[in-house]
């Protein structure tokens, strides 16, 4: 069992999950990038998310997001788990999609912690030496959405969701910087400047290093049964929030503690039959037992 997790309105995360063995069942053509693009947007409005930038790579995606209402678990939940069933019928697979590592969240601090994830997650793609540009991605990438303050747009996956069913025809996804980080325009040039400086970058390591780029054909050629060559680390540290502020950092980790020492106490006192009011932020024992919480 993971330890509680505090989950508060009004926090920025990225979020990352990884398909089942490394297989590149999210591999970019287009049905996929149509259904990837279709449960993000359904579910980011189902729970009232705004998301500010996705990348799907074709094992994993990472996407950013501002949590509003305090609602990311329901998302997540909800976001990945349409996503599995449907490439899995699109697949003509039957076991699990994902991982069975928990799925990555990664709260982000400060405007610059947000800042670092979202051009991580633009340039995904080309840090891995998969492109050379963040356009020449043929899979789902919201760069060119977001800076341009466009939409994405995909229709119902008929591979999986009847026609006649609940689920919406057609759902729009608009990229958005939310006004609690700051000015959007600002900070949208900003975000492209340390886009094009990492683009750069890499290509200057590329050429000192002389690796080479795989290429938009040999992605589209791979087969979605196929998986990485390189072996993926084992036993790192999963970090739950990025601040690269110290005194942000301290402050964070000093909450995290406090709210898990309440918890505790908490929840040993509830079994024991004394049922005191849990910290606020207490998501699972709240949504699903009703338990009360602290004013």
């Amino acid at each position: 069992m993971t330890l509680p997790r505090e989950v508060l309105p009004g926090r920025f995360y990225m979020v990352t999950r990884r398909c089942t063995q490394r297989q590149f069942l999210l591999r970019p053509d287009k049905e996929t990038n149509n259904a990837f693009v279709y449960c993000l947007a359904e579910a980011a409005q189902r729970f009232g998310i705004d998301v500010l930038l996705t990348c799907a790579m074709a094992n994993h995606h990472h996407t950013v997001v501002y949590d509003r209402d305090g609602t990311l678990p329901a998302f997540t939940e909800h976001f990945h788990k349409m996503l599995a069933k449907c490439q899995n019928a699109y697949r003509g697979r039957w076991e699990n999609f994902w991982s069975s590592e928990q799925v990555c969240v990664v709260r982000l601090v400060d405007v610059p912690d947000v800042m670092r994830k979202l051009v991580y997650t633009a340039t995904n793609p080309v840090k891995d030496r998969l492109v050379e540009r963040v356009h020449h991605w043929p899979g789902v990438n919201g760069l060119a959405t977001l800076l341009g303050q466009k939409s994405l747009h995909a229709t119902r996956p008929r591979h999986f969701f009847r026609s006649k069913g609940p689920m919406p025809k057609e759902v729009t996804l608009s990229l958005v910087i939310p006004p609690e980080l700051g000015d959007p325009k600002q900070l949208r040039d900003e975000f492209q400047q340390l886009v094009a400086a990492e683009e750069a970058a890499i290509a200057a390591e590329r050429r000192r290093t002389g690796a080479p780029i795989l290429g938009r054909g040999t992605i589209l050629r791979q087969s979605w049964r196929d998986s990485p060559a390189s072996r993926e680390p084992r036993r790192g540290l999963r970090p739950t929030l990025a601040a690269r502020n110290p005194w942000a950092r301290v402050e964070a980790l000093q909450r995290n503690r406090e709210f898990l020492a309440a918890y505790r106490e908490a929840r040993q006192r509830w079994i024991a039959g004394d049922a005191i009011p849990f910290p606020v932020g207490t998501y699972w024992l709240r949504r699903f037992a009703h338990v009360p919480l602290a004013v």
